[in-house]
């Protein structure tokens, strides 16, 4: 399967939302990745149902969701109802994670379970056969244009070993300090989806960059 970049809307520019998602719906762009933050589980807050209806309302792609947030399994059904396609919860916020995981997939949604930086990924053992997706943070969750943490490789690496056993079909994905500077790298680690953001937005042309980035085959290392 041919790597998805998600481009994450948290760093489109806000006073010009409508323009930012048309242009990634005119790009190659896969997927929109929309960062929910409730200023408890991380320390920052983004946006909640408005925006991502607005969101909804022109995005030809699918939403996917990522719940930075306390307690995700109150606000799943609604979620799911504003146009998720896919909502991801962390593991660090799920006190009955199996629970929350078939809640989402009976929303219709793929379901898919966040680790931070110093959660490994054996933990997820018992549960990766009903997950569609993990997604692996690369820096600490909260606020974009962080360092790339250089463990994330190990990780990616350890994952997609465990789930050839359990769950071959398992979509990885990445976000945090992601760009073309180590795209190359992390897709030979195993990962499948990329999510960027800084580096898509702050870029000249950003349908450009996303390109680039899709476009990017697994044996290039960029300089």
């Amino acid at each position: 399967m041919k790597h998805l970049i998600a481009p994450s809307i948290l760093s489109a520019d806000f006073a010009n939302l409508e323009r930012d998602v048309r242009m990634l719906n005119s790009s190659v762009a896969d997927w929109f990745h929309v960062d929910i933050m409730d200023g408890v589980f991380v320390p920052n807050i983004s946006f909640g149902f408005p925006v991502m209806e607005a969101v909804k309302r022109y995005a030809a792609k699918p939403l996917d969701v990522h719940l930075m947030i306390v307690e995700p399994e109150r606000y799943v059904d609604r979620f799911a109802a504003a146009g998720a396609s896919g909502i991801t919860v962390h593991y660090e916020a799920c006190t009955h994670l199996h629970r929350t995981v078939q809640q989402i997939r009976q929303n219709g949604c793929r379901a898919g379970v966040a680790l931070n930086p110093h959660t490994p990924v054996t933990l997820l053992k018992d549960i990766l056969g009903d997950l569609d997706m993990v997604l692996i943070m690369s820096v600490n969750p909260g606020f974009g244009g962080q360092q790339f943490i250089a463990n994330t490789l190990n990780k990616i690496a350890e994952l997609r070993q465990l789930a050839s056993v359990l769950k071959p079909e398992l979509l990885i994905e990445v976000d945090g300090g992601v760009g073309l500077h180590n795209l190359g790298d992390l897709l030979r680690s195993g990962a499948d989806v990329l999510v960027a953001g800084n580096a898509v937005f702050a870029a000249e042309n950003p349908s450009a960059m996303i390109s680039a980035m899709k476009h990017l085959e697994p044996d290039v290392r960029q300089a």
